[in-house]
């Protein structure tokens, strides 16, 4: 376990990824069916169609970084610092 409770190997990814294909089920659904019902609402069904893939993709987002162990953004730095020297950046005020 680490230090904030959330292991790497807890599989709540998993929750993510159900989340992202629910969201993502609904939209497509939700796209296909159309405008059913009163115009006038049409702008407020489309806004909450956008919302479900927005939010579809945020949740796919956070399940690939929790599946990948990255739970804090000091983790995700690290990540970033990690690849930089990988590919020989020197960090800046280093010559």
């Amino acid at each position: 376990m680490e230090e904030n409770g959330h292991g790497s190997g807890d599989g709540s990814h998993w929750w993510w990824a159900l989340a992202s294909a629910a969201q993502l089920g609904w939209g497509v659904f939700s796209y296909r069916r159309g405008g059913v019902g009163d115009s006038s609402l049409m702008p407020v069904k489309a806004f909450g169609v956008a919302s479900l893939f927005v939010g579809a993709a945020a949740s796919a987002a956070f399940g690939v970084l929790h599946a990948s162990g990255i739970h804090k953004v000091e983790d995700l730095k690290e990540m970033g610092a990690n690849i930089r020297t990988g590919l020989g950046v020197r960090p800046r005020g280093t010559g």
